[in-house]
């Protein structure tokens, strides 16, 4: 074969390799370049802005400081009040609600009547708006009508400032989140507890061990790596946390209460950067709020490092 019906086919050939071998790259084109629009250039971004002074009214006009804004934080005594607010809502919330999450996940892997329903109602929580579930729990924490408060007095117990107490409001604020995450949670443990084979249990409960036992032994070690994934993910919400405080007093706004007393650093940076208009303060919290997940991440994957070496 020669000439030009030759050229063609090699032209083809050619083509067919260059598709083969790039086409793939082609696909995961439009991720990539999302990635970068809406990823990774508000990140460094953010990472220059925090090096200057700069207003949110005039963002272009921006002044170097260098790690003004950074050292600043380390002596700003509303940072570290917003960060222990973050640290124990977090705890209050994320370990509840995952400890609870796993119960109700083992429940519904078994035989149990009417299983379908108990798992769609576990996800409604997660489907409803934060704004609606915080001002249904703002009803139900009020202080002079509020439903908890009616059930404490039936107790006979004083009414609870809920909004204005420290405990109090944190406590009410990490409610509204193991509301909203448990049924998420649980429909993970659940999905995860899918993959382990029956026959450990069918063996387990031949040699007698009761359902607590299975509970322990087989799908708590199973659901492993799927309870790190929730811890994680739990972590980084926590440090996330921005709807359900600014919502739950309203009247406060951005400051967490009349005495900062449930301010997260998700809003410490919202009031910095869109009430007080400092936009490289904000983005100096943004960056810390992104280093202090990444330290935890990286105790976390030494800490697993570690057992896996004594294991």
């Amino acid at each position: 074969m020669s000439g030009p019906r030759a050229e063609r086919t090699a032209r083809r050939g050619r083509t067919h390799r260059w598709a083969a071998r790039w086409s793939p790259y082609a696909y995961l084109a439009p991720f990539f370049v999302f990635f970068a629009a809406f990823g990774l250039f508000p990140l460094l971004y953010t990472g220059w802005a925090s090096l200057h002074r700069v207003e949110l009214t005039a963002p272009t006009d921006m002044q170097w400081v260098g790690l003004r804004n950074y050292s600043r934080l380390l002596t700003d005594e509303f940072f570290w009040n917003a960060l222990r607010n973050t640290v124990t809502i977090g705890l209050m919330s994320t370990v509840p609600q995952l400890l609870m999450a796993l119960g109700i996940a083992h429940l519904l892997h078994h035989r149990l009547r009417g299983s379908t329903f108990f798992r769609v109602v576990a996800l409604t929580p997660y489907a409803t708006s934060v704004a609606a579930a915080t001002l249904v729990f703002v009803l139900l924490f009020g202080r002079d009508f509020g439903l908890v408060n009616w059930v404490l007095g039936l107790a006979g117990a004083d009414p609870v400032d809920w909004q204005n107490g420290r405990w109090t409001s944190q406590f009410a604020v990490s409610t509204i989140v193991i509301w909203r995450w448990t049924g998420y949670n649980a429909l993970i443990y659940l999905a995860a507890l899918q993959a382990v084979p029956g026959e450990l249990y069918e063996s387990a409960a031949l040699d007698g061990a009761s359902r607590r036992r299975q509970f322990v032994h087989i799908t708590v070690p199973s659901l492993r790596p799927t309870i790190l994934f929730t811890c994680v993910v739990s972590t980084i919400g926590a440090t996330q946390l921005f709807g359900e405080p600014l919502l739950f007093n309203g009247s406060a706004g951005a400051t967490g209460g009349s005495d900062h007393q449930f301010q997260t650093l998700g809003l410490y940076l919202y009031e910095q950067g869109w009430v007080n208009l400092h936009l490289g303060r904000a983005s100096a919290i943004a960056w810390a709020m992104f280093l202090i997940l990444l330290l935890a991440g990286v105790v976390v994957a030494l800490v697993g490092a570690y057992r896996r070496r004594t294991g």
